[in-house]
């Protein structure tokens, strides 16, 4: 901060951006493959959508979504879509917008904290067994082996049968099934990079373990976890849905999609607004995620960054 004290804020900006020119160019090429994907602008405009709701939803909700008005219940409930009503009414006459929005906030607070839970376990775990390997490598892996032999949602399915009904359940069911894929791409990706030269000298010079596996490997293999988490963002939200539909995530009166999915089933097709909209919320978040997911497969490939610098090149 010394050497700054003088110097004028534009001149502060012109020595940042000296100095970081090969930095700021990499983001540069980031944005350009970023806009030259139809698709991944529209996934991102999704899922920023769907984050803004979950945060928003329920403080702008025309309606309680979860207060029951005895006095018109009768004469609300089950009312198709109208002015009042956006997306008509449930068969307690309760807004179905207003819990549409509010189920936003509940699938985002599930994908927030299964992507917590799941992805710093799969790292920690796989960077141990890929850098460590030998007896580590095989307890880890095998451990590993046993949860992907069952299909994911079927074992999320048990855990919340023996953890009980509920949205902390489902919660911490989707983690306990979503940690071993993050350990085998990581752990795959550790044994390849803990090959090259910059590691054997790393380890020549004397540095600690932990500092190998955080600054050297970890940054070079961050790049497949964040289009990971990102595909898995929506197909978390998938499976919270699957599992409030069948009665083991979210309970009554809280709003989630899968739930408002399973109640209005009983009403189909006469009153299809009722599973008509959570439906199609549903749809979007989830594609919303996986489009984002392959946009940033692209943009975060250095091939491919190096690709759009060439043709650049050749047009100048």
């Amino acid at each position: 901060m010394r050497g700054l004290r003088g110097l004028k804020p534009r001149e502060i900006i012109r020595n940042w951006k000296e100095r970081n020119k090969s930095r700021i160019r990499e983001w540069k090429l980031m944005y350009e493959a970023f806009k030259r994907s139809p698709l991944a602008v529209i996934g991102a405009i999704l899922s920023v959508s769907f984050i803004i709701l979950g945060i928003i939803g329920p403080y702008i909700t025309p309606y309680d979504p979860c207060a029951i008005n005895f006095e018109t219940m009768i004469q609300e409930k089950l009312q198709p879509p109208s002015l009042q009503h956006l997306f008509g009414t449930d068969e307690f006459g309760r807004d179905m917008f207003s819990r549409v929005l509010a189920g936003a906030r509940t699938s985002l607070q599930v994908a927030i904290a299964v992507m917590v839970i799941a992805v710093p376990l799969g790292l920690i775990l796989g960077l141990v067994a890929g850098y460590y390997g030998g007896v580590i490598d095989e307890i880890i892996m095998r451990i590993t082996d046993i949860f992907l032999a069952f299909p994911g949602l079927v074992l999320a399915i048990a855990f919340s049968v023996v953890l009980g009904a509920g949205i902390e359940s489902a919660m911490i069911a989707i983690s306990l099934v979503w940690w071993p894929g993050y350990v085998r791409v990581v752990r795959g990706q550790t044994l390849s990079v803990k090959e090259n030269l910059y590691i054997e000298a790393a380890k020549a010079i004397g540095v600690s373990t932990r500092k190998i596996m955080l600054r050297h490997i970890l940054p070079n293999i961050i790049t497949p976890i964040i289009v990971l988490a990102t595909l898995d963002f929506g197909s978390v939200i998938l499976v919270a849905a699957a599992l409030s539909f069948i009665g083991l995530g979210a309970q009554p009166p809280i709003p989630e999609w899968g739930r408002l999915v399973a109640d209005g089933r009983k009403y189909f097709p006469q009153r299809w607004w009722y599973t008509f909209f959570p439906g199609v919320a549903i749809f979007f978040s989830v594609l919303g995620w996986n489009l984002l997911g392959d946009g940033l497969r692209d943009v975060l490939d250095p091939r491919y960054r190096r690709k759009l610098e060439f043709e650049k090149e050749i047009k100048v």
